[in-house]
């Protein structure tokens, strides 16, 4: 098995060893050490010093820190200044913070959830589910591999690469996406739920709606309407399955 996909492998897990000291720290250092297994023997005493710049304080949407951890093991091998790698990964922190949590948690999970909630509502059941999980999955893998072989091709030019990438302009579309399939899904999976009963099902459907308004208000920004929508959708959605 090759450093590279070694490495990828042990991306997917590398919120596995998440602490408040280094966050996503020692798991980027455990993902490094294949990628710098070839430096070892051209240089014993870079090859430590990388492997401590590996696990020292990082922090990013998982779904993307490939980017960073390519880009600073190509780093390494060009034998750039130790202080000038922690720069850039410092400096990578915040951009694909911003960026993984735009593209995934604003946009593409709740676009995925919302397709799968009309699905569902409209018949299509467990197949509906089904084709979530394995959509959402699909693009994660195809995200990890595509972030960590262009960290490698890009090295220190890597913000330039993620500028002129898929990634800008895919998350300017999943947004819209994202707003769509959950009001599409609201009206659909409310009037599914309320369709047996009368009006005080409507009495209870305000109910929510002003408990949705207060409870964003209060627990703002953890608590979004677009997180609460998706709770209160899910949890009718069960006490339908299960015949309340």
């Amino acid at each position: 098995m090759t450093g590279r996909l070694r490495a990828l492998l042990r991306l997917f897990a590398v919120q596995g060893t998440w602490n408040y000291e280094r966050m996503l720290g020692v798991g980027m250092g455990y993902a490094a050490e294949p990628l710098l297994e070839d430096l070892k023997s051209v240089d014993p005493v870079r090859h430590g010093e990388a492997v401590v710049r590996s696990a020292e304080f990082f922090n990013c949407n998982p779904n993307l820190a490939g980017l960073a951890l390519g880009a600073t093991a190509r780093a390494e091998y060009e034998a750039l200044p130790g202080a000038q790698i922690v720069r850039l990964r410092t400096a990578l922190c915040s951009p694909l913070g911003a960026m993984g949590d735009e593209l995934f948690w604003a946009g593409l999970v709740p676009a995925l959830v919302g397709a799968a909630l009309v699905g569902v509502v409209l018949g299509a059941g467990w197949w509906a589910i089904a084709g979530f999980i394995l959509i959402y999955n699909g693009i994660r893998l195809w995200t990890g591999y595509w972030s960590l072989w262009t960290g490698m091709e890009s090295g220190m030019r890597v913000g330039a690469a993620i500028g002129t990438s898929w990634l800008p302009r895919a998350i300017e579309r999943v947004g819209p996406a994202a707003a769509f399939a959950i009001g599409a899904a609201i009206p659909v999976v409310a009037a599914w739920y309320l369709k047996p009963f009368g009006r005080s099902a409507v009495i209870g459907a305000a109910g929510v709606l002003m408990a949705g308004i207060a409870l964003t208000r209060w627990f703002a920004p953890f608590l979004t309407t677009v997180r609460f929508a998706l709770a209160v959708m899910i949890f009718l959605l069960v006490l339908r399955r299960v015949g309340v």
